[in-house]
């Protein structure tokens, strides 16, 4: 069994993962017994590899007891290591998230901001067989999707578990026969986890009931795998028909969506990657009036005629603008929500369009302001005649909510005289008139 381990792990690598032969690693190391097989592996089949340990300071002098292994351990195996202090119980009380969801999250952050100051290719952890089955239980008993069902990924983005495909009792036996040292985590044992209760309460019988669970685990894992990608080759076909992109903001075609023959499920689907956790909301944004949205953490989704529109929710906050940002006569740049406005003298009327306008410089009154626009402004649309309505001008533009609650409006005292990267004011156009003409660009 321990000679087997390594060859099997050697073969492994050379078939599936032949890109870690020549990369810089690092191993994330607690000192259990997984990653410190994991360790020993990776050193015997000399690759190049650094160790990284989180001390959480949860368990007193166990914890620094892990760390002083850690670190002789990378002492003789002459290999470099990297130790953090987490004060994990603070940050999980700070973030109102379990201390076991804290230590995951402040250790895969620690890992990636390594990777990427040091330039390391990978980041390895000593997931194996077990773990994946217990984390397949773990997604089912909680009620779960699809992408639940099929475990721990072996590669994910610039993370590799290589031990994905070993047992618990084959990676056992290989330390024991090798002589390694290992700690033990005194929390392992205990079962008010949900895990360590899978673990050591329900696993044993299912394996007593089948010697070949494991087994036959990974073949309806793979199985699923092979389902998922039919699926996520159908996603992308429906994708192309109802999704469409401008600029920051996705769209999604109502019509077409309704077409299909399960829409909540397309919906789930196109829309999972966004943290959204309310789906029956998301459903019903279908048939709701326009302006009803549904917010997940980092998005908004926006009913909005005949799209739903998702945008995330920083650029909805950037864009808006509490009080009106003032310009005064010497100004030649002012940033603003929608960028930077640039402004000129000039003698001449060159290029035109929504972004760049000509006003007449006599006509205004300093300060300017640029502020959101409110409901009863109106203004004289250049090239037509009379006054209109700001709300009836965006509804003839066929505006969507988001581009309306975007819009801003350059001011000289109460009358607008742009609306920014939309029409001027027919009342401050350059006339023949014109002595001095300022160039206002939207950059």
């Amino acid at each position: 069994m321990p000679i087997k381990l390594l060859n099997t792990f050697k073969e492994h690598i050379n078939q599936n993962l032949p890109f870690l032969q020549e990369s810089k690693l690092l191993i994330t190391i607690s000192g259990g017994l997984d990653s410190v097989v994991l360790t020993h592996v990776c050193h015997q089949l000399n690759l190049n590899f650094s160790l990284a340990h989180c001390n959480f300071n949860l368990r007193g002098k166990e914890s620094d007891g892990d760390q002083d292994f850690v670190e002789q351990l990378a002492a003789d195996l002459q290999a470099e290591v990297f130790i953090q202090h987490f004060d994990t119980n603070t940050f999980a009380e700070t973030h109102k998230i379990s201390t076991q969801m804290a230590a995951r999250e402040l250790r895969y952050n620690w890992f990636q901001e390594l990777s990427e100051q040091l330039q390391f290719d990978y980041i390895l952890t000593a997931h194996h067989a077990d773990d994946n089955l217990e984390t397949f239980l773990i997604n089912l008993t909680r009620g779960t999707g699809l992408d639940g069902l099929t475990g721990i990924p072996e590669v994910n983005e610039n993370i590799v578990r290589p031990l994905l495909k070993c047992t618990r009792e084959e990676i056992e036996s290989f330390a024991k026969a090798n002589k390694f040292q290992w700690r033990e985590d005194s929390s392992n044992a205990s079962t008010k986890y949900l895990r360590n209760k899978l673990r050591h309460d329900v696993i044993p019988v299912l394996k007593e009931m089948n010697a070949e669970l494991l087994q036959n685990f990974e073949t309806t894992q793979n199985n699923l795998q092979d389902v998922k990608s039919i699926i996520e080759d159908a996603i992308t076909s429906v994708q192309k028909k109802v999704v469409s992109v401008e600029g920051e903001i996705i769209k999604f075609n109502i019509k077409k969506l309704q077409k299909l023959s399960n829409t909540k499920a397309y919906l789930f689907e196109l829309l999972k990657g966004f943290g959204f956790t309310e789906w029956n909301d998301v459903y019903n944004l279908l048939e709701a009036q326009s302006g009803k949205q549904v917010f997940s953490n980092t998005h908004r989704l926006l009913k909005d005629r005949a799209y739903l529109l998702l945008t995330e929710v920083d650029d909805d906050l950037s864009s808006e603008v509490d009080t009106s940002i003032s310009i005064s006569e010497n100004d030649t740049e002012i940033e603003t929500p929608l960028g930077v406005l640039s402004l000129e003298s000039t003698e001449q009327l060159t290029e035109r369009n929504k972004a760049i306008v000509y006003i007449d410089k006599d006509l205004l009154k300093f300060p300017l302001t640029v502020r959101k626009w409110e409901k009863g402004d109106y203004f004289y649309p250049l090239g037509m005649q009379g006054k209109k309505k700001l709300s009836k001008f965006f509804k003839d533009e066929k505006l969507s909510l988001l581009e309306k609650e975007k819009a801003l409006v350059l001011c000289a005292n109460e009358d607008v005289v742009w609306i920014i990267n939309k029409r001027t004011d027919n009342r401050y156009k350059v006339t023949e008139k014109t002595k001095n003409i300022l160039k206002i660009t939207l950059q």
